[in-house]
């Protein structure tokens, strides 16, 4: 199969270079700078400097090239790029001769909301996709380096169109790379986003040195807020449960390779958040989707009082150690109580 991965940080990097082993496959990126010193040192230097690129593996500046030939495309770009990306594919799409091959597809590895509209990416693609295109979203427990290095994990694909999920599944699984089907987009997107969240809470928790009990608990707790919200929105709570939702939240806690995690350390420690966004150097989703979790929660009346302490913090500026005495202090209740 053909498969055009859009995106070259670090996640679309290594999902090219896992799947070069069994397809042909080419990496896009918009900056040409950045292609040019990839193909010169068969590395992407500023997010995965100790891999190397698999030497068929193809890189690309020029977007229309890079999809003429595609079967399938995966966009592993930030969620603030999904809507732009998918537009230029819808125009694709409209052109009669030299546009997308017959039987194209899409799948989305982006985690998060869109911004100002809440939108999950498959309603974002549902308004710009030409009606009939199959499309899906790929997610999981999975940090790129891992992925890169050939270390085994296992993805969740979820479309609605169940033969699709199938197909492309069992297409893009190997022996290191386990994919399983799923009809269950919402689930699988609201689990993704959401866990992004948790991460910057338990990376506050360890940071303040609250102790493995704390995380446990803001782990169960969490899971708990996603499941209400995902299930507000559609998903099943098996989904929930499974690699997208409870597997993605215990790596993104717990693993020190989470951006999202390190962004909770740091504000721990007093920093601001500017000047942890520069430290990174990469997108940490986590920072966006509180804002909008935020809104959906409240507009839709779902209890994510952990959610609104990082929100609290990230956006209302309050200190890191209040709002975790704000948590502890809240009255207790049942564990469950039906929501």
């Amino acid at each position: 199969m053909n498969i055009t991965v859009i995106g070259a940080g670090a996640w679309g990097t290594a999902l090219a270079i896992s799947l070069a082993a069994n397809h042909r496959v080419t990496l896009w990126a918009r900056d040409a700078a950045q292609i040019k010193e990839m193909r010169a040192t068969r590395c992407n230097q500023r997010y995965l400097p100790d891999i190397s690129l698999p030497d068929k593996l193809e890189l690309s500046k020029d977007f229309v090239a890079a999809l003429a030939a595609a079967d399938l495309a995966i966009i592993a770009a930030p969620t603030a790029a999904l809507r732009s990306i998918l537009q230029q594919i819808a125009r694709l799409s409209d052109h009669k001769s030299g546009g997308l091959k017959t039987g194209f597809g899409v799948v989305w590895a982006c985690k998060g909301f869109e911004a100002e509209t809440s939108q999950l990416p498959h309603r974002v693609a549902a308004g710009v996709l030409p009606e009939g295109m199959r499309c899906g979203v790929l997610s999981g427990p999975s940090f790129a380096l891992e992925v890169a290095s050939g270390l085994p994990t296992a993805l969740v694909l979820a479309s609605a169109d169940a033969e699709f999920a199938r197909g492309m599944a069992q297409a893009l699984h190997h022996a290191r790379l386990r994919i399983y089907a799923s009809s269950d987009v919402i689930g699988v997107e609201v689990g993704g986003a959401v866990k992004n969240v948790m991460a910057i809470a338990a990376g506050i928790s360890d940071g303040l040195g609250l102790g493995h009990n704390a995380r446990a608990a803001l782990l169960t707790r969490g899971l708990a807020e996603i499941t209400r919200l995902g299930l507000k929105l559609g998903g099943r709570p098996e989904t929930l449960g499974g690699l997208s939702g409870a597997g993605d939240l215990i790596l993104t806690c717990t693993g020190d390779l989470s951006r999202n995690r390190q962004v909770g350390l740091l504000l721990a420690q007093q920093h601001d958040l500017p000047g942890i966004l520069r430290k990174l150097g990469h997108v940490a989703e986590g920072v966006y989707t509180v804002r909008e979790v935020h809104h959906l929660a409240q507009r839709l009346g779902v209890a994510m009082p952990i959610s609104e302490a990082v929100y609290r913090i990230l956006y209302e500026h309050v200190p890191a150690v209040d709002m975790v005495a704000e948590l502890l202090n809240r009255a207790p209740d049942m564990e469950f109580n039906g929501e």
